[in-house]
């Protein structure tokens, strides 16, 4: 199975990223991680990057509540900006709203939306599918 680089988290929620950042290790899911608390700091950080091919993460796990700037209002950003590398969206929430899965599906980039919390089997499948999708 291919390890990713970098995976980014944008998620307030401080147990959530502990706990994902821990999946991650045993799943030997990536090599680094980028973590940002909402997406307005998350755009700020990653347009450069983006803008320039610098130390892209392969993969975002995105959460849709949070303060300053939610997931929604992050990728309605975010698809804007231009880049050369593809990254994947995986949005990882607490909703179940049935209106936010189908919104979900609208944006191209969004590859799959997982219901909290997340698990060992959910990243495996991540990893099994990654190099169908870079």
């Amino acid at each position: 199975m291919t390890k990713i680089e970098t995976a980014c988290i944008i998620d307030d929620d401080p147990i959530f990223v502990f706990a994902a950042k821990r999946m991650m290790l045993l799943a030997n899911f990536c090599e680094s991680f980028l973590v940002f608390h909402n997406g307005k700091k998350a755009l700020e950080s990653l347009e450069p990057l983006m803008r320039n091919g610098d130390n892209l993460p392969e993969v975002v796990l995105l959460d849709l509540n949070m303060p300053v700037m939610d997931g929604w209002q992050f990728l309605d950003h975010f698809i804007q900006i231009p880049t050369t590398k593809k990254i994947i969206v995986y949005i990882v929430t607490s909703s179940i709203d049935p209106e936010d899965l189908n919104k979900a599906k609208s944006y191209e980039v969004v590859s799959n939306y997982i219901v909290k919390p997340i698990n060992l089997d959910m990243l495996t499948e991540i990893l099994k599918d990654f190099p169908k999708r870079a």
